[in-house]
């Protein structure tokens, strides 16, 4: 009776578990709106999306996006390639302006733009034909790079020379002239894996509680 009992509390405790797990999982990182023919992930959307960590967005010539995040607001300009990350953007081509508040900042090949404070901050990074121009609408920025890091004061713009490692060229090359299907989040944070994962776990707890009741001998 007593096994009985705790293995029904037990099978109780991970079913909460586990559906808690899933409902964590399906929680959008961020909301897609556009303005226009867009991509993600290589597919097009009618006008909104939920977007998670490792998504591609893609506007062409006469499109434009939003990217709608707790704390920030991405504008993507037209006919650029973006990687929405939870803590920054890669900006393979194209153009992005950002308002944020949770130091959401972006990356260029090497050249990385963030907000210098947690205040709100408002800028704009385009990447063009291997250029990344940089201005700072409100607030100061720091930018890194190779040569270092340095800061960019508020209202004031510059210019990066874009330098990307041979793997990521490699992959630009690839896609070159579409766009590149991505998954969109890690395997790791899938349904399906912590599904995988519950079961495991209840198995084994199972086999311990079970393997508990047996009487031990004297030698242990």
């Amino acid at each position: 009776m007593m096994r009985t009992l705790r293995l029904r509390i037990l099978g109780c405790m991970m079913v909460l578990i586990f559906q808690a797990a899933l409902f964590a999982a399906d929680q959008p990182a961020a909301m897609l709106y556009t303005h226009g023919t867009a991509l993600l992930n290589g597919n097009s959307i009618a006008r909104s999306s939920a977007i998670f960590s490792g998504d591609l967005v893609q506007t062409n010539a006469s499109s434009a996006a939003n990217i709608n995040a707790p704390g920030s607001i991405v504008l993507v300009l037209n006919d650029s390639l973006v990687q929405y990350e939870d803590h920054a953007l890669k900006l393979e081509h194209g153009g992005v302006t950002i308002s944020t508040s949770k130091s959401l900042g972006t990356r260029a090949g090497d050249v990385t733009v963030s907000p210098a404070s947690t205040s709100w901050t408002e800028f704009e990074v385009r990447d063009v034909d291997g250029q990344v121009q940089i201005a700072a609408r409100k607030g100061d920025l720091t930018i890194s790079d190779e040569k270092g890091t340095t800061t960019l004061a508020q209202g004031q713009q510059t210019t990066r020379e874009e330098t990307q490692p041979e793997q990521d060229n490699k992959k630009k090359k690839k896609r070159a002239g579409a766009a590149a299907p991505a998954a969109g989040g890690g395997a790791l944070n899938s349904p399906v894996a912590i599904g995988i994962g519950g079961a495991a776990i209840l198995g084994v707890t199972t086999w311990v509680l079970i393997k508990s009741d047996d009487p031990a001998s004297p030698s242990k």
